[in-house]
């Protein structure tokens, strides 16, 4: 949405590792590497992300995006661990994008019941 308001265009296939670059996404290719290290179990892999995003970002910028990725990751955590489904126009608003990820292909998405 945030692209759509800033009329910028992104390319999701990078959230995949299917293109080499986020387009659009300032730092794209930084902030991917940084969110898969903070998700992977590799300390130093972390560290050495976290001190390569640091240079190209002020400390606010740096906050947001480790509150986002925390934000992200429990937020998604309970909702799948609690059951509660997609609500109606929540479904219908992120349809395209959960395609376009190809979101199915997670075993929680069986969570999710069909539309």
């Amino acid at each position: 949405m945030s692209s759509q308001v800033n009329q910028t265009k992104v390319d999701l296939s990078a959230v995949n590792g299917l293109s080499d670059n986020a387009t659009g996404v300032r730092h794209g290719e930084q902030l991917l590497a940084f969110t898969e290290a903070v998700m992977g179990s590799d300390a130093a892999a972390l560290q050495e992300e976290r001190s390569k995003l640091r240079t190209l970002l002020n400390d606010e910028e740096f906050v947001d995006v480790a509150a986002t990725i925390g934000a992200f990751n429990v937020v998604t955590r309970i909702a799948d661990s609690t059951g509660i489904p997609l609500d109606p126009m929540i479904r219908e608003f992120s349809n395209d994008v959960r395609n376009e990820l190809d979101l199915g292909r997670f075993a929680s998405s069986a969570n999710t019941p069909a539309g």
